[in-house]
């Protein structure tokens, strides 16, 4: 294989475990393995900023955060930011306020997070990532807001017709039934690797991603060595260019080892 320089990867499910809500030390020893190595080691996640409490002793150099809207290194220094137009904010709001077919929206601000209801699918998801719920406020807190996301609870029948009359300045970043990732239109995981490689000054030709959702596949299949998790969904698994085992079974040290970036190990895996 080629020079890998630098690994992009995504949180929930491909370096957190859904089950344990931690980082495997198999995957904590593989990325200090890679840093060892002078490879540069990127978060890429839908999480915001204030949702990424669950990496543990992970090491890292920076963050494609919010799908790629807010990037930054390690030490702040931002490298991409796109927010929501806020003639999209506005409509959300409006029909929200209106009280007419609403649903729960987290909004993710610059400055700060919030969301107007909570309901037994908001609480669902809270407990699958392990989150604290943030403060629940009207809709009418986003106006004027730097919004970076709108974590949307509508479901896959009802996407087309919400972002085509209430975001049509945005798209929809699904990797769950019950909610989706609404960002900037232009925005994406793909986006944000690009704006890092050129920070960073490394070829795309060096780069690899892995992840295991919907909102992983424009970056997957946009760097040369694009990995999905063995609990990725089908759509992602159909682009990547190597299938490596679950999250829960060391799955990213064994890609690593498939590419040559770490040695196998001595004994097997618990």
């Amino acid at each position: 294989m080629g020079n890998v320089s630098i690994v992009f990867f995504d949180i929930d499910g491909t370096l957190v475990s859904f089950k344990t809500h931690r980082v495997p030390q198999s995957t904590l020893d593989a990325v200090a393995a890679l840093r060892s190595r002078g490879i540069k080691v990127y978060i890429a996640t839908g999480r915001p900023l204030p949702f990424i409490d669950n990496l543990g002793e992970l090491e890292y150099d920076g963050m494609v955060t919010v799908t790629g809207a807010h990037c930054f290194t390690r030490e702040g220094k931002v490298i991409c930011h796109r927010p929501v137009p806020a003639d999209d904010v506005e409509r959300v709001v409006a029909h929200l306020e209106s009280g007419k077919d609403a649903y729960p929206v987290i909004f993710v601000c610059e400055e700060e997070m919030f969301v107007t209801e909570v309901n037994a699918d908001v609480e669902q998801i809270a407990r699958l990532l392990d989150i604290r719920m943030p403060q629940v406020c009207p809709p009418s807190r986003a106006r004027g807001k730097n919004v970076l996301q709108l974590i949307s609870f509508f479901g896959a029948d009802r996407e087309k017709e919400m972002m085509s009359r209430l975001m049509p300045g945005c798209v929809s970043m699904r990797w769950h039934p019950l909610f989706t990732d609404v960002i900037a239109r232009g925005v994406s995981k793909s986006v944000g690797i690009d704006h890092v490689l050129a920070y960073e000054g490394i070829p795309l030709e060096e780069a690899m991603a892995m992840g295991d959702g919907g909102n992983d596949v424009a970056m997957v299949e946009h760097v040369p060595y694009g990995v999905a998790m063995g609990n990725a969904c089908e759509e992602l698994k159909r682009v990547a260019a190597y299938v490596t085992d679950t999250v829960d079974h060391d799955g990213v040290a064994k890609a690593l080892q498939h590419f040559g970036l770490m040695k196998q190990p001595d004994g097997p895996s618990e």
